[in-house]
């Protein structure tokens, strides 16, 4: 049975992640980090608090068999890109080098579609840069998946309210497949499935091959 340590728990990916996790009988425990202090009701799921701009602190904890990165924000919410890039690349690089020293063979990140290190959209490109200094780690087994425009619980950005029953109509009609939307919860459990599909190597999971495992 496996070990299981998380980097954005507490997002929409993240919360469907973690109930995927702690009902797969091949995961025997997930530690969960998170900014806040917490009690997780799942079976098997523990909140452990760290400061996320020290996470070598915690470093004890980000430890296990596979490390799933899907920690995220939004240039509104961060304010600015220099701290968008702190939390979707600083703090995700971090956590995969951690992880990488203390022995986690697989990592699974979220990347997005249209990540490139070379694109001149700063998103774009950040993912990009993240998807290559994650890559030079050298994990044994590394996964990238590339969702399109995710599906959540509960959808309040009002472009995802405008976007998603227009692309959702195309998609009916056969147009704009690749960017179909897709629920965090599916794409939690095509990251659990994808460990077990891709044992060794980089992979690097666009929408297709992500729907295909849902």
């Amino acid at each position: 049975m496996k070990k299981a340590v998380v980097i954005g728990g507490t997002g929409a990916t993240g919360k469907a992640l973690l109930h995927t996790l702690s009902n797969d009988l091949s995961y025997q425990s997930v530690v969960a980090l998170s900014r806040r202090d917490g009690t997780s009701l799942l079976p098997k799921v523990e909140i452990c608090k760290v400061d996320f701009n020290h996470l070598e602190q915690s470093s004890a904890i980000i430890s296990g068999d596979v490390a799933f990165s899907c920690l995220g924000t939004t240039l509104k919410d961060a304010g600015s890109q220099d701290a968008q890039w702190r939390v979707d690349y600083d703090y995700q690089y971090t956590f995969a080098k951690i992880a990488k020293e203390n022995g986690v063979s697989t990592l699974v990140l979220i990347s997005s579609m249209g990540a490139d290190k070379n694109s001149p959209i700063f998103y774009s490109k950040m993912k990009g840069k993240l998807e290559e200094a994650i890559t030079e780690l050298n994990f044994p087994s590394l996964l990238i998946l590339r969702p399109s425009l995710l599906i959540r619980p509960e959808t309040k950005r009002l472009g995802e309210r405008i976007s998603l029953p227009i692309l959702n109509t195309f998609n009916k009609v056969g147009l704009l497949k690749k960017y179909q939307p897709i629920s965090v919860k599916d794409l939690s459990r095509a990251m659990v499935k994808s460990v077990e599909r891709y044992k060794t190597g980089t992979h690097i999971l666009e929408l297709k091959q992500i729907l295909e495992l849902v």
